[in-house]
């Protein structure tokens, strides 16, 4: 059974918020880093890490993944700063 991690990045503090659903986030937030896709995350410098859940279902994940994208966004707020108050990129702890 494969992990599945739910993440959210951002460029700073109370930024854009970007959400989304991987099998390897080691590799998925080195492809936000390093920019290797078109889309939302390149387009507003997402790559920060802040954020990040752990599943063993892969359909439990991405059922928490649309739940997160649906609330509002002082909801996600608060969910990140429970999580990492000081917003620090998570990557080189969680990664690495």
């Amino acid at each position: 059974m494969k992990r599945m991690y739910v993440y959210i990045i951002t460029n700073r503090p109370n930024g854009a918020l970007y959400i989304d659903v991987t099998n390897d986030l080691a590799r998925r937030i080195y492809e936000h880093k390093h920019k290797l896709f078109k889309g939302f995350s390149q387009r507003y410098n997402l790559s920060k890490l802040v954020y990040y859940e752990c599943y063993e279902d892969e359909l439990t994940a991405i059922a928490r993944e649309k739940a997160l994208k649906h609330f509002k966004r002082d909801w996600k707020l608060k969910l990140i700063n429970d999580f990492n108050a000081d917003w620090n990129d998570l990557y080189d702890m969680v990664c690495k």
